[in-house]
């Protein structure tokens, strides 16, 4: 099991118009997924659309805490949680200057 300061908070926004990578008003990591927050669709969007932001497998994330809510932990194999959060960063400033 990986320790807190080895883990990503993301927060997830079902329903979403468009899936992406973005930051809220208090600058944290919420990720939008247009699937419902229903039978695990939106996990599965959520880890798809993070594996694209990050460029890397699917399988190499793992929802660790948070499967049944909007706030998750996340842990990407592979990846320095510091290299991870850069990646996400990035996303989300491409996506703000796409709006």
């Amino acid at each position: 099991m990986a320790s807190d300061d080895q883990l990503i908070a993301v927060r997830v926004r079902p329903r979403s118009s468009r899936s992406c990578v973005e930051r809220d008003n208090a600058g944290r990591l919420v990720v939008c997924v247009h699937a419902p927050a229903a039978e695990g669709a939106a996990n599965r969007e959520c880890v798809a659309v993070l594996a694209k932001a990050l460029t890397v497998a699917k399988s190499a994330i793992t929802i660790v805490r948070g499967q049944r809510g909007r706030s998750k932990q996340i842990a990407v194999e592979g990846m320095a949680p510091r290299e991870a959060r850069a990646r996400l960063a990035l996303a989300a400033s491409r996506e703000r200057r796409r709006k």
